[in-house]
């Protein structure tokens, strides 16, 4: 069986979806792996690393997308434009393998499905103990998080620490996470570690004593969340009057804050608001917001995807894709979940679809030239009357 990794056409991102530290672990088990040139270089991986590992340079487009299974970190849906030249190079049975929002984006996946593709999502990877070595977005999660800590210290015209100087005392600055999932765990380890009070709130409240486990304040609001967690541990919409009553008692924190983080995301949907222009506004001139949901449209009113904006005095960044700013060690992080996920579907060197198989079954979004995953077939339905 052949492998081969397409160099991203994404605007902007720099990762890759293998390395060259994984490759033997692909070729012991019979697979030939095929890079196409220059798809890690912008990671820090050159060609020559690759090929001391045993892979193959391959020039051509239309070679990686000879192979049996083709590799990528933005496959069509998560690179919905650029990508959109590679559906005529797609095989009937290939394997396409990566990021593809297939709930957000589900017309781009039944492109895939018509052209007789098996593409397997990697964003549906089950929330369960034995597919956490696989779990993507968790890993790029943990560079978003790390990463946005970084941005707001470098944006704030504050330091973060507690100094005691000659010149006076200097107090921490106050940093607020919303949304303690692991973006927002990472980004509390963080902002803690370069000197700032932290406090998070998230609406579920089995993640409290994780939060305080790492010296940070839990802020507990009067809003019913029990229903908070849906399906595979992921939030889910909890409507509009909830959305506002969170959104009443998280005004006078915001407005404490020197920085804060937003986070919370519902697969596949639009994310809440929950910083309003008015709770802009009621922040200190200086202040940060690092809103990590900004490609689903933003945790924050003001929000403007993939730029960074001034309203009321504050600053908001916008970034929609942190993890390809830290790309080696996103690389690195990812070329393990997804060597360990392709390896989970093989046996004796080739696919097998084994449907009692939950990180088989959850992630299989297109077979047979149809999509076959009930929620993806949901959100396409859904799509189709909108």
């Amino acid at each position: 069986m052949i492998i081969a990794v397409a160099k991203e056409t994404f605007p902007g991102e720099r990762r890759v979806a293998l390395v060259p530290g994984v490759i033997a672990s692909l070729t012991k088990v019979g697979l030939q792996v095929k890079i196409q040139a220059g798809a890690g270089e912008a990671a820090g991986f050159r060609d020559a690393d690759f090929v001391a590992k045993g892979a193959e340079i391959v020039a051509s487009r239309e070679a990686v997308f000879d192979a049996d299974c083709v590799l990528q970190v933005r496959a069509l849906g998560t690179n919905p434009q650029a990508a959109l030249a590679d559906l005529p190079l797609i095989k009937p049975q290939q394997l396409i393998i990566g990021l593809c929002d297939p709930l957000g984006m589900p017309q781009q996946a039944r492109a895939i499905a018509e052209r007789g593709a098996t593409l397997f999502s990697l964003e549906m990877i089950p929330r369960i103990t034995r597919a956490q070595s696989m779990d993507v977005l968790s890993s790029m999660a943990t560079v978003a998080g790390y990463r946005a800590v970084l941005l707001a210290a470098i944006s704030l015209p504050k330091m973060f620490p507690l100094l005691t100087t000659a010149a006076g005392t200097l107090t921490p600055a106050k940093v607020f996470i919303i949304g303690a999932g692991v973006a927002g765990l990472q980004a509390i380890a963080s902002a803690r570690r370069m000197g700032a009070v932290v406090s998070a709130y998230d609406a579920r409240p089995a993640v409290k004593e994780q939060v305080q486990s790492l010296a940070a304040k839990f802020i507990e609001l009067a809003v019913d969340t029990s229903q908070a967690e849906g399906q595979g541990g992921y939030a889910k919409d909890l409507g509009e009057e909830t959305l506002r009553r969170q959104q009443e008692q998280l005004t006078p924190i915001v407005a404490q804050s020197d920085v804060v983080i937003s986070t919370a995301a519902v697969p596949g949907k639009k994310a809440p608001v929950l910083i309003t222009a008015s709770m802009v506004a009621g922040m200190a001139a200086g202040s940060v917001i690092v809103d990590l949901a900004a490609e689903r449209g933003g945790n924050c009113e003001s929000t403007v995807a993939g730029e960074t904006v001034v309203r009321d005095g504050v600053t908001i960044i916008g970034s929609t894709n942190l993890p390809s700013d830290v790309a080696y060690h996103a690389s690195q992080m990812f070329a393990k979940n997804v060597t360990t996920f392709l390896l989970h579907l093989l046996k004796d060197g080739l696919p097998q679809f084994d449907m009692e198989d939950q990180i088989t079954r959850d992630t299989l979004i297109t077979r047979n030239g149809e999509i076959v995953h009930p929620r993806v077939k949901e959100a396409l339905a859904a799509s189709a009357g909108a």
